[in-house]
């Protein structure tokens, strides 16, 4: 890996992030740049030449659709650069699971793409900023990750972007991967797949569109009212992602009116607020022309809804085939 060139576009987050004191529990995101980042993993000998650009230096929870298309550009443009081996952003963990997504819908396979951050800053006590980038340096300059699509590093683990999601506030180890689990473990000085690639030479899923459709999420709560569904319709939602109690239920008025909304042509994914929560294709659905969103969680549901829309899939059939792919 010693001559392997990878992209590093840098976003912010934690791992760029500093508190002014070992001990105290606030910090500020974004607060190093991409040039002193990369000065310090100089630092530490990584055997890769590592080409920085910094695109913004914020907590991703600021992070959005102007931001995306920029970061997409740009990875185009390393996919199409026979100079580049491999793509790394790094990222603030409260939205990285959604940007991984997106982009793992939205990218080729041709070569690794890697999201990385941390849940510290980099001057508290038991950072772990510079042990993640390490990792994901080793990840990215690795030729088996590509055909995996976008891939998530943290604690030591590598996550696909489909099972990512942030479980824990605190703690180094805040990530899990449902329903798989990590694809792979890595430290600075090894690497280890638990299986084959299984996207191997794939194109994009779909084309990337900075301006998508308007989808909104219904969280259910006991006592919920149908007319929150037709306050998401009122706002110009065009899509809707119920947030549901177990297997993605709701009271029978709540889906009634999410009935009466795909009769009106607004297609409604049936999710969970469960954190393992695996919704499946129900007799009903067809009844009503709900969509499943199988393992997907509210926020990746909610974009990939979003895609399907922008990209004129809009038949629940197709749709549900889109949710069940891995």
């Amino acid at each position: 890996m010693t001559d392997t060139h990878i992209d590093v576009f840098a976003t912010g987050g934690t791992i760029a992030g500093t508190a002014g004191s070992a001990t105290r529990r606030d910090y500020r995101p974004g607060q190093i740049s991409v040039e002193d980042l990369l000065a310090e993993m100089a630092k530490l000998g990584l055997p890769a030449r590592l080409v920085g650009r910094q695109f913004a230096n914020i907590g991703s929870e600021d992070i959005g659709p102007e931001l995306w298309r920029r970061l997409h550009e740009a990875a185009m443009e390393s996919m199409a650069d026979p100079a580049c081996q491999g793509i790394m952003i790094t990222h603030g963990t409260d939205t990285a699971e959604e940007t991984a997504f997106l982009f793992d819908q939205t990218l080729p396979t041709a070569k690794p793409v890697v999201l990385v951050g941390a849940m510290r800053p980099a001057d508290a006590v038991g950072s772990d900023g510079m042990r993640n980038f390490a990792n994901a340096v080793r990840v990215a300059g690795d030729a088996d990750a590509a055909g995996r699509g976008v891939l998530l590093v943290m604690s030591d683990h590598i996550f696909a972007a489909r099972d990512a999601r942030k479980a824990r506030t605190e703690g180094t180890h805040a990530f899990r991967g449902f329903p798989r689990g990590p694809v792979g473990h890595v430290t600075p000085t090894s690497l280890e797949w638990f299986g084959p690639a299984w996207r191997v030479a794939e194109p994009a899923r779909f084309a990337f569109h900075e301006h998508m459709p308007k989808v909104s999420i219904l969280y259910a709560y006991a006592g919920m009212t149908a007319d929150e569904v037709q306050q998401a319709l009122d706002g110009g939602a065009r899509g809707l992602v119920l947030a549901g109690f177990g297997q993605g239920n709701a009271s029978a008025a709540i889906r009634a009116a999410l009935a009466k909304a795909v009769l009106s042509g607004v297609p409604v994914v049936r999710s969970s607020r469960v954190d393992e929560g695996l919704v499946d294709h129900e007799p009903d659905d067809d009844t009503h022309g709900f969509i499943a969103a199988r393992a997907l969680g509210p926020p990746k549901a909610r974009i990939l809804l979003q895609l399907l829309l922008a990209n004129g899939v809009t038949d629940p059939v197709s749709a549900q085939q889109a949710f069940d792919r891995r």
